[in-house]
């Protein structure tokens, strides 16, 4: 299974795609590694019809996120609010007396901490 740097939670903004998304941002509500898509709050909104229960409830429309490839999002830096590519920088911290090393994401253009 591939290891993605874009988490659940990131705000990201669509570099390709429909006229419509392309340049949105939002923030990812669900990572689907299994078929590297990514759902992207208010992005990519598709129309799903709902079937009427037998207790008497009526169908109705609703308007769900449906997912884009995850080649098609980039994260946004916090800073530029642009996006950006991801970098890591390495850091030994010490907790109860033991040195871990940690893996921290960082954004390219500006070296921010993400």
């Amino acid at each position: 299974m591939p290891k993605f740097k874009i988490k659940t939670g990131d705000l990201v903004q669509v570099i390709s795609g429909k006229k419509d998304n392309k340049g949105k941002q939002g923030k990812v509500l669900r990572v689907i590694p299994e078929t590297e898509r990514v759902v992207v709050e208010g992005v990519n909104v598709v129309t799903r019809h709902k079937r009427a229960t037998m207790q008497g409830q009526a169908g109705g429309i609703e308007k769900v996120e449906a997912p884009i490839h995850i080649s098609n999002v980039a994260l946004v830096d916090p800073e530029t609010k642009k996006p950006t590519k991801v970098g890591y920088r390495t850091e030994t911290v010490e907790r109860n007396g033991r040195t871990k090393t940690i893996r921290v994401r960082v954004s390219k253009s500006t070296g921010k901490d993400l």
